[in-house]
């Protein structure tokens, strides 16, 4: 445990900003999990409106460096090639 005044007040930043990463990489997991699930259903109006949801926590992810661009590119394009494919 931190003695130092400063190390301390690290210690709480570092728990809270690791709090919110676990937060969003959570949330953006579920949301591709029922983006798939979706897929997989064949239905394509709930695949329509989960593939939003999915790819504005993808890009919230990008916003706060949990992803990198060209990963998130990567898997917008996946999934929209998916979507694309379904109908």
């Amino acid at each position: 445990m931190p003695n130092i005044k400063s190390a301390k007040k690290r210690v709480k930043v570092s728990a809270t900003k690791s709090m919110r990463n676990k937060m969003i990489k959570s949330a953006l997991k579920t949301s591709i999990k029922n983006y798939k699930a979706a897929l997989a259903e064949g239905n394509k109006e709930l695949a329509a409106a989960t593939y939003k949801d999915a790819v504005r926590k993808i890009d919230k992810a990008v916003n706060k460096g949990l992803l990198h661009k060209n990963t998130a590119a990567r898997r917008k394009s996946q999934f929209t090639a998916l979507l694309s494919n379904l109908g």
